[in-house]
């Protein structure tokens, strides 16, 4: 992969807030001319730096749901027994998030549910699918005040 300049991570930090913008607009937020933005825009998009596009949809506009965390701790610990797990979790289309975690468990989950039945129907069908499961522990979020959609970029990767 090539090495990011400073432009390279100011369009990507500006992209996270601002990804609807026009070549030109995050040409001109950036400093740069449309034709070297779009340029420098397709080659992080092509090594894989931008993910992709999206809407972040405001779920609780939709209705009620329910958020949960989930430590799972796998029965064994063979290369075989994670990846069983894994595949089964990537069926659930409910799991958001799957961390790999170090600690007291293997796995640290990010579920989405619309009732807390509906959450154990999930970790139900998820212990009956064979998934390797020994314990789980389930932590329902009351709220969430602190929510950020993007990385901070310039603090992480810029000195």
């Amino acid at each position: 992969m090539e090495k990011l300049d400073r432009l390279d991570f100011r369009i990507l930090s500006y992209l996270q807030e601002h990804g609807r913008v026009t070549n030109v607009g995050l040409a001109t937020a950036i400093g740069l001319s449309a034709s070297p933005c779009l340029s420098r825009l397709k080659r992080l998009e092509d090594c894989g730096y931008i993910r992709s596009y999206g809407a972040r949809v405001a779920l609780e506009k939709l209705g009620d749901y329910l958020m949960v965390f989930t430590e799972v701790t796998l029965e064994d610990h063979r290369m075989a027994d994670f990846e069983r797990f894994l595949t089964r979790a990537r069926e659930v289309r409910e799991i958001i998030e799957c961390h790999h975690v170090s600690g007291g468990y293997d796995y640290f989950l990010k579920i989405v549910a619309r009732s807390v039945s509906h959450y154990q129907q999930i970790i139900e069908a998820l212990l009956e699918s064979d998934a390797g499961i020994e314990k789980y522990f389930s932590y329902i979020v009351l709220g969430s005040p602190i929510m950020r959609d993007g990385y901070p970029i310039d603090q992480l990767f810029q000195s």
